[in-house]
């Protein structure tokens, strides 16, 4: 017997979580399902959705912000803000391309954008009021190869 079968399911849960996730793909595969540990499955499934939704988030504000510098300082473009945008633009097409995700995508938009402002605003020594008021990408604009044809 492993260390992880000696242990309850939430006590392994609380002290090895990968070993607790295998633990519990394992009872699913058996059909055991009246022994899984349901409280903490339900949590876990419920954490994993908030980390996705903000990792969109996240990766719309890291692409945004180069986007608008490039933009808005055009003699300043470098290899490195066009990297960012394209590593962004390529992780968050596999993200939201269909389903809940790209529809919090497109909710969450104004909000980012206005979060991106104040990191190209702090980044660049511009004013805030240089960039638009509202966000200027629709998301599909945002995910396309040609965001930063000119």
């Amino acid at each position: 017997m492993t260390t992880a079968q000696a242990l309850s399911p939430s006590l392994l849960y609380e002290q090895d979580e990968t070993a607790w996730l295998e633990a519990m793909a394992e009872l699913i595969r058996l059909g055991r399902l009246d022994e899984l540990d349901y409280p903490n499955l339900a949590e876990y499934l419920a954490d994993m959705a908030r980390r996705d939704r903000r990792e969109v988030e996240s990766r719309l504000t890291v692409l945004i912000t180069p986007a608008l510098k490039w933009v808005h300082q055009p003699d300043r473009r470098s290899g490195s803000w066009k990297g960012t945008i394209i590593e962004q633009r390529q992780e968050l097409e596999g993200l939201v391309s269909r389903g809940v995700l790209r529809n919090h995508a497109e909710a969450v938009l104004a909000n980012v954008y206005r979060k991106a402002v104040e990191r190209a605003a702090a980044e660049t020594g511009l004013p805030a009021e240089t960039f638009p008021v509202a966000c200027p990408y629709a998301l599909d604009q945002l995910l396309s190869a040609n965001l930063l044809a000119e």
